[in-house]
């Protein structure tokens, strides 16, 4: 097989795609949402989330009409986002509700913020950037294990000075695991099958693991290599636009929610799951009982996810580095699902699904 080069499935530039819009996308984990209002990006767009009084998120263009400040940097008022630089209040339609100033022969300006829809799901705060009629035709791919009583969760959050594509890449090709060989449980991936469809490419690998969940001792195999007893295990990740989906063998899941903030930065929340579908009698315990041991439990593999963050940044962004000095130098590629990752990509960017 020839080696063929890595950007030339078609005459547009990966590394300068913009996103689909009519898309749900993770903005922020809903932790970080609370009583101050809380400004984020999402390709190219300002925008602040706030609770109002009974706890509901709200999304605003994070732009006061009056004199163009952000509104992320004021507060909510009885419900209402205040801008802290002369006081105006604005409601969740996006409309100005109060000028504290406002005389008796005056009327309230007529400006109008944009709104985004926007859902609190599964811990994360999911924004539709796009057309707002389209809303509802397009699902959103939450995280079903998030509360599942037999999935343990840990979260930790990306900040990659890369675009998009470059993660997604990264994501999706598992031979880059010669990175990683002292933060994942597997080994010797090996590409089987490919899916693509026009919102998905879904990559069948199969693996070869080292650990077992119900043998609380192989977790020393991550850290002793000479332990290491390899069993095959199916290895499938899916890049179902636009965020990313895993699957190890019956155990481990992960995830990826991105949030694309520009041509050369990208931000997203990797999501791992531990099932404990291999204790049959945790399952019998009182409900309480069981959600007690998922919530303490709740961010163990942490260190784990931000060792094997730190490793693929520091590429990711070499690769943009080395792209922004040279663009017209192609890298050459071997792993076929990259051609249909990036194929999706300019499916999506051109609204063509």
């Amino acid at each position: 097989m020839l080696d063929t080069p890595l950007s030339t499935t078609s005459t547009r530039d990966v590394r300068r795609l913009g996103i689909n819009l009519n898309h749900w996308y993770v903005v922020a984990q809903s932790g970080e949402v609370q009583a101050k209002p809380v400004g984020v990006t999402l390709w190219h767009q300002a925008i602040v989330l706030y609770r109002d009084q009974s706890g509901e998120v709200h999304a605003l263009e994070d732009r006061c009409p009056h004199r163009h400040v952000r509104l992320s940097e004021g507060n909510v008022v009885n419900g209402q986002l205040e801008c802290i630089y002369h006081g105006w209040q604005f409601n969740a339609e996006g409309r100005c509700a109060a000028v504290p100033y406002l005389a008796d022969n005056q009327k309230l300006p007529t400006c109008q913020i944009r709104t985004y829809p926007v859902r609190e799901q599964d811990g994360f705060i999911w924004l539709f950037p796009g057309d707002a009629t389209l809303q509802h035709t397009v699902p959103l791919m939450g995280l079903p294990e998030w509360d599942h009583l037999n999935y343990i969760g840990s979260f930790t959050t990306i900040e990659c000075e890369a675009h998009y594509s470059y993660l997604i890449e990264n994501l999706m090709d598992m031979h880059h695991g010669h990175l990683h060989q002292s933060y994942q449980a597997w080994a010797e991936a090996k590409l089987e099958d490919l899916e693509e469809t026009g919102d998905r490419v879904v990559a069948h690998y199969q693996a070869q693991s080292y650990y077992t969940i119900n043998k609380i001792w192989s977790v020393a195999q991550l850290f002793i290599p000479a332990m290491r007893q390899l069993h095959p295990e199916p290895l499938d990740v899916s890049y179902v636009y636009p965020h990313w989906a895993s699957k190890l063998g019956d155990d481990f899941r992960i995830y990826c929610l991105l949030c694309p903030v520009h041509e050369t930065h990208t931000r997203a929340y990797l999501i791992h799951f531990t099932s404990l579908n291999a204790f049959p009698r945790l399952h019998k315990l009182p409900e309480w009982f069981r959600r007690f041991i998922k919530d303490s439990f709740f961010g163990s593999a942490k260190g784990l996810l931000d060792g094997l963050v730190r490793q693929d940044v520091l590429m990711i962004e070499q690769e943009q580095q080395a792209y922004l000095a040279n663009p017209q130098r192609k890298g050459y590629e071997l792993n076929r699902a990259l051609g249909s990752v990036q194929r999706l990509m300019q499916r999506q960017a051109s609204g063509v699904e």
